[in-house]
C-alpha cells in the first residue's frame, strides 16, 4: 500500500511574560494574576483555542520543558498546493494568534477575555511534505510597550513535519456492505470488502457471538465486556460488520457489544447508559478484542453524538485506556479523531487515563502498554443523520504494520458511522438495511 503525503503543523510551548513594570491595578487585568489564553487561526481551517501559562519576567523558557502542543493542523498535499496557489494572488500564508488575558469562553454572547496583542507569523509550506521545517522557536513581542519601552513577550514553537498516511474510502454506507478503496491522488484501488449483518439476539448465547465462524473461547469476549442484565423497552442490538481482505479472509470486525437502549421516559440513548461496540482483530485462530467504542446522544441544544474509545491490552483487558472522547454534530457530521499529542479532548482525556505503571504523561508516550501510539493515529469523516455517509479514513503510516492494522481502523470507522444511526431518536424510523428482522422494535 502506498501512502499519501500529509503535513502536520504544530504550535507548541506557549508561554507569556510581562515587564516587571506592569503592576496589577484595579483598572486592568494582568497575566501575572489572571489566566491567559490565545486563539490560533490558519487560513480557512477551524480556529483553535489554547491556554497560555504565565512565566515571571525574570525567568527564561526552560530548555528541558516538555514539548506541550497547543494546536495542530493537518494538511494534505492538495491543501498545501491550494494554499501555495492562493498566496500567489493574495497575501502570503500566515498563522494568526490573538493573545488574551482572562478566562476563555463567552458570557451572554460576549467574549470574556481581554485582548493583549496579536502575533502574525508568515509561512511557506512548500516542501514540508518531505522535510521538517521550524518557522519559529522563541520569544516574540506582543501588545503595546509600556513607558519604559518594554512589551509583553510571547513564547511559541511552530513547526511543520511530514506525516504520511494511508487513506481509505468506503464506496457506500457501512450498512450496505460496501467495498473499501485505498485512495492515492486520482488512483482508487479496492483493498477491503465489508459485510454488515445481524446477530440473532433471541437468546443470550446468540447475543454473545460477533461472528458465526468464531470459536467458543472468543465468544466469551462479548459476554465478559458487555452488560449481562436484560434490556427492556426500545433498543437496537445485534449489529455487526466484518472487514475482509481481497482474498475473502476476515481481518477485522466491529460487533455491537451493549445494546443501544432508550432511557426511561425518553426516545434517546443517554450518556449514563451508552451503547457500545467491540472492535476485534484475528489472532491465534480466534477473534481478540482491540478496542471498545461507547456512543450516546448528548442532551441540550447541541444534541450531538458523544463517543469514547478505549484500547484494550491483550494481556490485561481490565486496564483499558481511553484514547478518544469527544462529540460529533448529528446534523453536520464531523471527524472522529485519535490524536495523542494535540490540544483537543483526545489528548486531555488520554492524559487523565494514563495511570498505568511507567506512564510519563508526556504526549501519551508513556501509555503502557500502548507506547507505540504517538501523535496522530487516525481520523474518520462521517456525515450527519439522514445523509449518505461514505466514511473517509486516514491512518498514520507509523501505526500500520500489516493488513489487520489498517482493517481495525476501517472497522472502527464503520462503528462510529453506524453509531450515528444507533443513537437516533427512537421515534424516528431507521432505513430498512438497519431494521433487524429478529427484533420487534428498533
Amino acid at each position: 500500500m502506498d501512502p499519501c503525503a500529509f503535513v502536520r503543523l504544530t504550535v507548541a510551548n506557549l508561554a507569556l511574560k510581562v515587564p516587571l513594570a506592569s503592576k496589577p491595578s484595579r483598572s486592568a487585568v494582568h497575566p501575572s494574576s489572571s489566566p491567559c489564553f490565545c486563539t490560533i487561526k490558519l487560513c480557512n481551517f477551524p480556529q483553535q483555542t489554547a491556554d497560555v501559562p504565565y512565566i515571571p519576567s525574570e525567568n527564561q523558557f526552560p530548555d528541558n520543558h516538555p514539548h506541550s502542543i497547543a494546536a495542530t493542523f493537518h494538511l494534505s498535499k492538495a491543501d498545501i498546493n491550494k494554499l501555495a496557489a492562493r498566496s500567489i494572488f493574495s497575501t502570503k500564508l500566515c498563522l494568526k494568534i490573538a493573545v488574551y488575558t482572562g478566562r476563555s469562553g463567552a458570557t451572554c454572547g460576549v467574549g470574556s477575555g481581554r485582548l493583549l496583542g496579536r502575533v502574525t507569523l508568515p509561512m511557506d509550506l512548500t516542501g514540508t511534505d518531505s522535510r521538517a521545517c521550524v518557522f519559529h522557536n522563541g520569544w516574540i513581542s506582543v501588545g503595546k510597550e509600556d513607558n519604559k519601552g518594554s512589551s509583553a513577550q510571547f513564547h511559541l514553537n511552530v513547526k511543520a513535519e511530514p506525516d504520511l498516511r494511508f487513506v481509505f474510502q468506503f464506496d457506500g454506507e457501512p450498512e450496505c456492505s460496501p467495498q473499501v478503496f485505498q485512495i492515492r491522488g486520482n488512483i482508487r484501488q479496492p483493498v477491503f470488502t465489508c459485510k454488515f449483518s445481524f446477530r440473532n439476539t433471541g437468546d443470550r448465547n446468540q447475543r454473545s457471538r460477533p461472528l458465526q465462524s468464531e470459536t467458543s473461547s472468543s465468544r466469551s469476549w462479548l459476554s465478559s465486556f458487555g452488560s449481562e442484565r436484560e434490556r427492556s423497552g426500545k433498543e437496537r442490538k445485534g449489529w455487526s460488520i466484518t472487514v475482509h481482505d481481497l482474498s475473502g479472509s476476515p481481518v477485522a470486525a466491529a460487533s455491537m457489544l451493549t445494546p443501544f437502549v432508550a432511557s426511561p421516559g425518553t426516545d434517546r440513548v443517554s450518556r449514563s447508559n451508552p451503547g457500545s461496540w467491540l472492535i476485534l482483530r484475528p489472532g491465534d485462530g480466534t477473534w481478540k478484542p482491540w478496542g471498545r467504542l461507547e456512543a450516546w446522544r448528548e442532551r441540550g441544544s447541541s444534541n450531538g453524538l458523544g463517543y469514547r474509545l478505549e484500547l484494550i491490552p491483550e494481556m490485561s483487558p481490565s486496564t483499558a485506556i481511553v484514547v478518544a472522547e469527544s462529540t460529533l454534530s448529528t446534523k453536520r457530521g464531523g471527524k472522529f479523531v485519535i490524536d495523542l499529542g494535540g490540544n483537543g479532548s483526545n489528548w486531555k482525556n488520554t492524559a487523565v487515563s494514563a495511570t498505568s505503571p511507567g506512564c510519563s504523561g508526556d504526549f501519551g508516550y508513556g501509555l503502557w502498554p500502548f507506547c507505540m501510539y504517538r501523535g496522530f493515529v487516525m481520523s474518520a469523516r462521517v456525515e450527519g443523520e439522514g445523509k449518505c455517509s461514505k466514511p473517509c479514513v486516514e491512518v498514520s503510516v507509523q501505526h500500520v504494520n500489516c493488513t489487520e492494522d489498517a482493517a481495525a481502523y476501517v472497522a472502527l470507522a464503520a462503528a462510529v458511522d453506524l453509531s450515528m444511526d444507533a443513537c437516533r431518536q427512537f421515534c424516528e424510523r431507521l432505513r430498512k438495511e438497519l431494521s433487524n428482522p429478529h427484533d420487534l422494535v428498533g
